[in-house]
């Protein structure tokens, strides 16, 4: 909940509550000013510690999922990809150490986030103003999971450690090792994890009632108590080190991941395709399998120049490939993305009261997708961007500003269409006043302005006519692009109230965001031979929510502390023409139940979703539910290590959830009652 205290080993990750002012004041590595999340007005969301361990899963979506105003579009047990406050796709910028995923996650809802919650120190959630520091594509917000891959700071001999999971939903195995080792001036850092599962089981038929997922009759039958297809098998390893001189640091690393899943039967067609429906019906499908390898260098350097405080500086190089493979084992479609990335960060002396930061961005990346079922073209897309956020601290009350500047090109190869660039502008301001020791008040205006993403421009731009367009296998729909597409514009407002006394405290936050050019992907209701056809538009939209959480210390009990946390969020969006905007969360409330002493810990969750019956035009309802989780851990020393042992039991009353943020909610719902046991040694 609020606690923040740093692990040794940070293949931690964090429980169903993050804080947006924690009482063990975290420094953002997201916001280069040395500030602490009590010291701004920006909405900031923090996980790390125990309570980054405790939530940790194998998405990064499902691991913010219970925290207010973010959510899961989960695409079977494979793919999760963060939702904040309701945006998602392009939407949203998922980072790893300040620096883009590179991934293809953005081009589609069945491809997976590249970054692992497991191995991360923790994990910062921007929203609103803060997100002009990474670009118009974070317009919806920014995630960036911060891990030790270049060591930060110097510390000699040896620490680390191993942590294993199993979950019997899936019969997941876990394992992640970390090991860091500082000598002399130079310090060095290794991490790796191995996770493999099966199918994942749930309460009843995969397939919601006598429907496909595309809204006809299902002509073959859907798996009963578990979901086809949806095993998998991830590798990942990190091998990093930094040099360390008086003023800073200079650090290299390298890392690779494999990642091969299932996407859930039913996601997708083969139409007159014998060998294709009778893989299916014995439970094939398509699988991706993805290869990344990424490169990484920064820069930390303390007072490099005079009026200069700190310069950061990174560069990134991320390869990038996955394979669609098909039911009969042919491959569909090859996605590769190749990703230049660099950012320069200068954070200068005050300036009377001014205190602020200045940079630039700059990244390159060269799209590519070959195959039968390739339906977005060969893209090179080049942005660049100019940065800078001032603020200034009088009295009880701290002012902040900035603005952006971004140029996005998008060049087509080979298909006839025209390159596309655009200029992009963006501001924002906030005030915060603290009022007394226990009260703080906060506003943030900001307007942000994104470039339209390489798919929803260019898919499916090659066919002239419905028999020419091409299917995504994945999501098993025909989706279309315009060219013609603007830029979207968001004005966006934050309220925000904070309340504290002792181990008590309250953060509401309202938050109204009006969209010009919004654009969505909605669901046309035409179907080519039975495929649906979902095509990019834009209109005019407007989004506003409301975002609860709190904490209360109730009593001393049995040398441990009892606290009760509350916690909810809500969210409306709609669209001009009146229609209600696609994939919405539902309104959700929850309580938390926590006992904590120096050795254990007992918890008790439940988190209440309402009905999404505003599902938008041709799309489906999604059921209300409520949904029981508890564990316990236990700390011991052996031998001067250090031991944890978890026991959690998941969606306990063993309810049937469809997540209305999912393309697949008709056919693939969240795991069934669970089990999980986990046992940590830190050395």
């Amino acid at each position: 909940m609020k606690f923040l205290g740093v692990p040794l080993l940070a293949l931690a990750t964090g429980t169903a509550m993050a804080t947006e002012q924690p009482v063990m004041e975290h420094v953002l590595v997201s916001v280069p000013l040395h500030k602490k999340t009590a010291e701004t007005a920006l909405p900031v969301t923090v996980l790390l510690g125990e309570d980054l361990r405790r939530a940790a899963s194998s998405t990064i979506g499902e691991t913010l999922s219970n925290s207010p105003g973010l959510a899961n579009a989960s695409f079977g047990p494979g793919v999760g990809q963060p939702v904040i406050r309701g945006q998602q796709g392009a939407r949203v910028t998922v980072l790893q150490n300040g620096t883009s995923s590179a991934d293809a996650s953005n081009l589609s809802a069945d491809h997976a986030v590249a970054v692992e919650a497991m191995l991360a120190d923790s994990i910062e959630v921007l929203r609103g103003p803060a997100t002009l520091l990474y670009g118009g594509g974070a317009i919806g917000g920014v995630v960036n999971v911060v891990d030790n891959r270049i060591p930060t700071t110097l510390e000699e001999g040896v620490s680390g450690g191993v942590e294993y999971r199993h979950d019997t939903a899936s019969n997941m195995d876990t394992v992640v090792v970390r090991a860091d080792l500082g000598s002399g001036a130079f310090a060095f850092h290794l991490d790796g994890l191995y996770r493999d599962w099966d199918d994942l089981e749930i309460p009843g038929p995969a397939a919601r009632e006598d429907e496909h997922g595309d809204g006809h009759d299902v002509e073959h039958e859907t798996t009963d108590g578990y979901i086809a297809n949806t095993d998998g098998l991830t590798r990942n390893a990190t091998l990093g080190g930094s040099y360390h001189f008086e003023e800073g640091f200079l650090g290299l690393a390298v890392s690779r991941l494999e990642n091969t899943y299932g996407i859930p039967g039913g996601a997708h067609e083969h139409e007159d395709d014998e060998a294709g429906d009778e893989a299916e019906d014995e439970g094939g499908g398509v699988r991706l399998d993805v290869e990344q390898t990424r490169y990484d260098a920064a820069l930390h350097w303390h007072e490099p120049l005079p009026g200069l405080e700190v310069l950061r500086g990174f560069l990134t190089f991320t390869d990038y490939e996955h394979s669609e493979i098909e039911p009969d084992g042919e491959i569909g479609t090859v996605y590769s993305n190749e990703t230049w990335e660099t950012r320069l960060e200068l954070v200068h002396e005050p300036l009377g009261p001014l205190h602020g930061v200045f940079g630039l961005q700059a990244k390159n990346g060269e799209f590519s997708a070959l195959g039968e079922e390739a339906f977005v073209p060969e893209t090179d897309s080049l942005g660049l961007g100019l940065f800078l956020l001032e603020d200034l601290h009088w009295d009880r009350w701290t002012y902040e500003a900035g603005f952006r500047l971004d140029h996005d090109e998008r060049s087509p190869l080979n298909h006839g269409v025209e390159d596309r660039d655009f200029l992009g502008f963006s501001v924002s301001g906030s005030i915060q006043w603290e009022l007394n020791s226990e009260w703080m008040l906060g506003m943030a205006l900001s307007r942000a302005e994104r470039a339209p993403a390489t798919e929803e421009l260019y898919s499916n731009v090659a066919g002239e006519s419905p028999e020419d367009w091409i299917v995504h296998a994945a999501t098993g729909a025909i989706e279309l692009g315009d060219p013609d597409l603007d830029s979207e514009v968001s004005n966006n407002l934050d309220l925000s109230m904070h309340w504290s006394l002792g181990s008590h405290f309250v953060d509401v936050t309202l938050f109204y965001n009006d969209f010009s050019d919004y654009i969505n992907l909605l669901n046309t209701g035409l179907e080519v031979d039975r495929v649906p056809v979902l095509r990019y538009t834009q209109d005019d939209a407007e989004f506003y929510g409301l975002e609860i959480d709190t904490e209360f210390a109730l009593m001393a009990l049995a040398d441990g502390q009892l606290a009760l946390g509350l916690f909810g969020d809500s969210i409306r969006g709609e669209l001009d023409t009146g229609g209600d905007v696609p994939r919405l969360p539902p309104a959700r409330l929850g309580a938390r139940l926590n006992w904590s002493s120096d050795r254990a810990t007992l918890w008790a969750q439940v988190i209440d979703a309402a009905a999404q019956d505003r599902p938008g035009d041709n799309e489906r309802a999604s059921e209300a539910y409520t949904r029981w989780d508890m564990g316990a851990d236990y700390l011991f020393s052996r031998g001067g290590s250090e031991f944890t042992l978890s026991l959690d039991f998941k969606n306990i009353t063993d309810e049937e959830i469809r997540l209305s943020t999912s393309f697949l909610r008709d056919v693939a719902p969240e795991a069934g009652r669970s089990v999980e046991l986990g046992l940590r040694l830190l050395l």
